[in-house]
């Protein structure tokens, strides 16, 4: 019951990510609809139901989409895909902190394109040099994403759900 779910609105954009309880009493409420169901089913005493994976709700809710969003660990990691920028390994999100390309203390600002994902050995070892000077390259230039922050989100965290990738944009 707390596997996750894509809530997709009115129009199939998706706009949120729920667990299933929640998506289960959404469609029980008549508010939403079960587009794509994982292979096991909600037991009460009463009725069996599918567990959703993918919902879509029945009538469109506006979502206001900030146009800036801000460079927080969170998102850094997702933009880095949870990648040190520096060495390339992958790394669990608690193994990762924000690395300043400029130091902070050489004026480098708190901004998408001054931060970046970075393993703990590989920070310690660029300490408070610009990456140039501790001979250390990195892999891509960061930037501010692109595209609507939670399509990023889903992206990440849908790529292995087969269910999600048609209403995600894969191609």
């Amino acid at each position: 019951m707390n596997s996750s779910v894509l809530v997709l609105n009115a129009t199939y954009e998706p706009i949120n990510i729920c667990v299933a309880q929640r998506a289960i009493v959404l469609i029980l409420k008549g508010v939403a609809t079960c587009e794509e169901a994982a292979p096991h089913y909600f037991h009460t005493p009463s009725f069996k139901i599918p567990v959703p994976s993918v919902i879509r709700l029945l009538h469109y809710i506006k979502i206001p989409h900030m146009r800036e969003k801000p460079p927080t660990k969170k998102n850094v990691l997702i933009r880095d895909k949870n990648t040190c920028q520096y060495c390339g390994h992958r790394f669990p999100a608690q193994d990762l902190t924000l690395d300043h390309v400029i130091p902070r203390s050489k004026g480098g600002q708190t901004r998408w394109e001054n931060l970046v994902a970075c393993c703990r050995l590989c920070n310690t070892r660029k300490g408070d040099l610009s990456a140039s000077k501790a001979g250390m390259t990195l892999l891509k230039t960061p930037r501010e994403p692109r595209y609507p922050y939670h399509i990023h989100l889903f992206r990440s965290r849908g790529r292995a759900r087969e269910g999600w990738r048609k209403y995600l944009f894969f191609h």
